[in-house]
């Protein structure tokens, strides 16, 4: 019998990344979690046509549909893990890459700095671009726009989130006063 050889870590991610891809998605984190569990969050790409039918948000069948493809994929690139866990970004999708902050410009984000700014460190506000960087119009506690605006630029972040937007009604995030692809 030949001997198997395992992929290194840049090996596995990369495969990931190709094979999300390919399947026409967006990998959005990849985290290798205690007892061997590899968890993959996946997100839809805005004017891409999918299988599993239209709107914004991951379904079930998009998260079979990668999982199933990644395990044959992890299987013969020699990928070793305990279990696979694909799943959607949530409601509160993290912002992580500059396309993410251009994708969801207009949106509301909660956003935490690396460093405190005038004793704080956490943010909340309406997502704008504001060339070299971005600005947060910021937002009081009740989710009231203020006239105040922070700036500042993605080595900055920490950790950048939109806030989850909950319509029991059906009337869509456009309608709840969003902006942005923030249909999730």
């Amino acid at each position: 019998m030949g001997e198997r050889i395992l992929a290194t870590t840049a090996d596995w991610q990369a495969t990931v990344q190709r094979t999300v891809d390919g399947l026409g998605y967006e990998l959005v984190e990849l985290e290798r979690a205690g007892g061997g569990l590899l968890r993959v969050t996946i997100d839809r790409v805005p004017g891409h046509a999918y299988a599993s039918g239209e709107g914004a948000a991951v379904t079930l069948d998009d998260c079979e549909l990668v999982t199933r493809q990644l395990q044959v994929v992890l299987h013969v690139a020699g990928v070793d893990y305990g279990r696979l866990e694909v799943s959607s970004p949530g409601l509160d999708r993290p912002l992580k890459r500059p396309a993410d902050y251009e994708r969801f410009a207009g949106a509301r984000i909660t956003l935490a700095l690396k460093q405190p700014l005038q004793g704080r460190r956490n943010f909340r506000g309406r997502l704008e671009a504001a060339p070299p960087g971005w600005r947060l119009a910021l937002e009081d506690d009740n989710g009231v726009p203020g006239d105040q605006a922070l700036d500042f630029a993605l080595d900055e972040v920490r950790e950048a989130r939109l806030v989850p937007v909950i319509d029991f009604k059906g009337r869509g995030a456009k309608a709840a006063g969003q902006q942005g692809d923030r249909s999730r």
